[in-house]
């Protein structure tokens, strides 16, 4: 990338609202050689198996514990069939490949100055890419990352509900995540009234808050994004003194959750390294 991928006044809004305000950003994406679908179906079959997950895109917000479906394809068919084949694709860490971790560092050094002003060193940098076909959903979850992301093709609505407050997100599902589990969230329809959509349009990013919760609906055409995420020192307190409460809790404690930032949690998070190391 010669030229910046974000708009010249992405940097004034990121810096008005990160960490923890969910705000939209254009950027000048659509169309790079390296996310069209051929590109991305390459990727996805020179990607190890464990950095590829696909399956049946018609499913309810709230998979409420159940397993997607399968889809019956490879996940280059799948890419490249997405307008017919019913299906969500996801590609992981698509920085194992150079090209791919080129473009990821390059937009990423476009925020560094005021992600690392606000919330220190940006550390563990990765790259996601969600391929989805017309009408699909991605069920109700969150995600340990401070995320950007960029839109390139179709449209789809982002969901968004409010982070680290329990009632959309159980602070027993928190610790169970940071301990192993999944990230999957139950569903019940009277968190609905809580949630904000965001529509999404090729050229258009959006800022999701780590661990805020949120479903996806897919437009009439496919669709594809890239997620840009990185942690922060903050991010892997918050996560360690969510595991280290689950220790807590598992005693027979009622622990506090931690705060949200610039709430810090060093003292738990040191807690449950130490339970970590001599668990070995």
């Amino acid at each position: 990338m010669t030229m910046p991928a974000f708009d010249q006044t992405a940097p004034a809004a990121f810096a008005a609202s990160y960490p923890e305000v969910p705000h939209k950003l254009a950027h000048g994406l659509v169309g790079h050689p390296l996310l069209t679908l051929e590109a991305l179906a390459a990727l996805g079959e020179a990607l190890p198996a464990a950095s590829v997950e696909y399956n049946k895109a018609d499913l309810p917000v709230g998979l409420n514990g159940a397993k997607a479906p399968a889809n019956g394809l490879g996940i280059g068919d799948t890419i490249r069939g997405i307008a017919e084949t019913g299906s969500w694709a996801a590609l992981k860490n698509i920085e194992q490949v150079p090209a791919y971790a080129e473009l990821l560092m390059a937009l990423l050094d476009e925020l560094r100055p005021v992600i690392e002003a606000r919330t220190g060193a940006m550390l563990k940098p990765q790259g996601f890419v969600f391929v989805t076909s017309p009408g699909g959903v991605t069920p109700y979850h969150f995600d340990p990352e401070h995320n950007v992301l960029l839109h390139l093709m179709g449209e789809k609505t982002m969901t968004l509900f409010p982070q680290g407050d329990a009632f959309y997100a159980p602070d027993e599902t928190h610790e169970g995540y940071h301990t192993g589990g999944g990230r999957e969230l139950f569903w019940r329809d009277e968190l609905a009234a809580g949630g904000q959509e965001w529509s999404l349009q090729a050229g258009d990013g959006l800022f999701v808050p780590v661990m805020a919760p949120h479903f996806v609906r897919n437009g009439p055409k496919p669709a594809v994004s890239l997620s840009i995420t990185w942690r922060s020192e903050w991010s892997f307190e918050e996560a360690d003194a969510r595991a280290f409460n689950g220790w807590l809790r598992r005693a027979g404690l009622r622990p506090s959750a931690p705060g949200r930032w610039p709430a810090r949690s060093r003292i738990k998070a040191a807690g449950w390294r130490v339970v970590r190391r001599i668990r070995g």
